[in-house]
């Protein structure tokens, strides 16, 4: 028998579960179908768990450091890898377990666990059984793309989410993939102890970044022990008695390099494939990605696509914005639009990288005329206190309209500080309306004021 609500949600990831409270809370009956984990990637495999692994490895990167502030800690410091991994699992699992008692416990809402599928343009098939609502809202994330590379079908290797259930230290860890994923990854368990090789295919790490963020995180890593191993052009597998030989170049004929555990960190992939969309004349592009106007909606009226499944932003917070959007124009009567978003992120090696807007080289592709400003983090007093000065803050400001074009501020609490001017760019002001605040001494922030005031034509 044919089960009838007013909307269903298939998935609860960081969009679907505030929507639910919404839609609940006007009055509508709702349903929202789960697979598998609540929570999604942020919650399950992604921030929290590898945020809280980030926070001990940066615990035993101070130990070691002790006796530069003074503080004598015997040497060498011992890592406990299955309590590091039961700190990050029980942060994880309570994350998890709250959203999923939020849901089950929220009035008007039915949740039901099971593969979701359309069956029609507003009929989703639950093992079986059919449900149907006028509204349909598609909240199912992503996961690690896995590449068709030679020999990968013959070795065992790790993704984000397999990593994530280790609790030994690897001998020797080959992460391939020099992006933030593996960036993070590498960083930490290099921290932890493991010998630790970086393999990117491109002639630097993190590609999408200014060349100078990226030479400088470079430089931050090398100085850990970590070797990397790019314009990796050629990259193959095969099994080793010490456990995997990865080919990393087959013109130079550089050395193989041998590890013990294989991290597979080359971007996501959406989980798209398997929801029935053809069934319900939903459209995806070329990578599975579904395809979403402004205001979230697909290609089938009544049926929108939040989240890292339709290509608009994979982070936590710009699923969440998702829901925001949605909920304003379907039930506040706003008309907000994807489009209106300025995008922020961080990279959380250690200093982490606070991002927003678009890098120097993105704005010269505009064509605008710059004003660029560039100053160490060893200018930045509350870095020098801590004794963490690697690193630089970045500005880029359209000459012409004084608008503040995109920032980066790699150095320690860059992943903060960066908000200062992400408020800026959405209050659409002018930059010396930043540029004449007084911050708090001493902050990282302190030095934003002081690099707005030295910005320089860059044509």
């Amino acid at each position: 028998m044919t089960k009838a609500f007013d909307a269903i949600i298939i998935g609860a990831g960081q969009a679907g579960p505030a929507l639910a409270g919404r839609l609940t809370g006007s009055g509508k009956k709702v349903m929202l179908v789960e697979r598998k984990l609540f929570g999604g990637t942020c919650v399950n495999t992604g921030c929290m768990p590898t945020k809280a692994l980030v926070a001990s490895a940066y615990a035993a990167h101070l130990a070691r450091r002790g006796t530069d502030f003074g503080v004598t800690i015997e040497s060498p410091i011992r890592i406990d890898m299955k309590r590091i991994w039961q700190r990050a699992d029980t942060i994880s699992s309570n994350a998890r377990n709250n959203v999923e008692n939020w849901l089950k416990g929220m009035e008007g809402c039915t949740v039901v666990q099971g593969h979701a599928k359309f069956a029609g343009p507003h009929e989703i098939d639950v093992d079986g059984e059919i449900y149907t609502a006028p509204q349909i809202f598609i909240n199912t994330g992503g996961r690690a793309n896995i590449p068709d590379m030679p020999g990968l079908a013959e070795i065992d290797y790790l993704t984000n989410t397999g990593i994530l259930q280790l609790d030994t230290l690897p001998e020797h860890l080959v992460v391939i993939g020099g992006s933030y994923i593996g960036l993070e990854f590498a960083q930490m368990y290099r921290r932890f102890g493991a010998k630790v090789t970086l393999v990117e295919k491109g002639p630097r790490l993190v590609f999408r970044e200014d060349e100078d963020v990226s030479d400088a995180i470079k430089e931050i890593l090398e100085a850990e022990g970590i070797e990397c191993r790019l314009n990796a052009k050629c990259i193959s597998f095969k099994r080793h008695v010490q456990g995997t030989e990865v080919s990393v170049d087959c013109n130079s004929g550089a050395p193989p390099i041998i590890g013990s555990h294989i991290l597979l960190a080359i971007g996501r992939t959406p989980n798209t494939g398997d929801l029935g969309l053809e069934n319900a004349g939903v459209q995806v592009d070329e990578r599975g990605y579904i395809k979403v106007n402004d205001d979230l909606s697909t290609t089938v009226e009544g049926i929108w696509a939040l989240g890292d499944c339709n290509g608009h932003g994979a982070f936590t917070h710009t699923a969440y914005n998702d829901f925001e959007i949605v909920a304003a124009n379907l039930l506040d009567g706003q008309d907000r639009k994807v489009s209106e978003r300025i995008l922020g992120y961080a990279l959380y090696i250690d200093p982490p990288l606070g991002r927003v807007g678009l890098s120097e080289s993105q704005a010269r592709k505009n064509g605008r005329k710059l004003l660029v400003s560039k100053r160490p983090m060893t200018r930045v007093g509350r870095a020098v206190e801590k004794d963490e000065t690697k690193g630089f803050m970045k500005i880029v400001v359209d000459a012409e309209t004084q608008r503040i074009l995109g920032a980066a501020i790699l150095g320690t609490g860059g992943d903060e500080a960066i908000h200062g001017i992400l408020d800026m760019m959405n209050a659409d002001a002018d930059y010396k309306k930043l540029q004449w605040a007084v911050p708090i001494h001493p902050t990282v922030s302190e030095l934003i004021p002081t690099l707005l005031g030295d910005l320089k034509s860059a044509n």
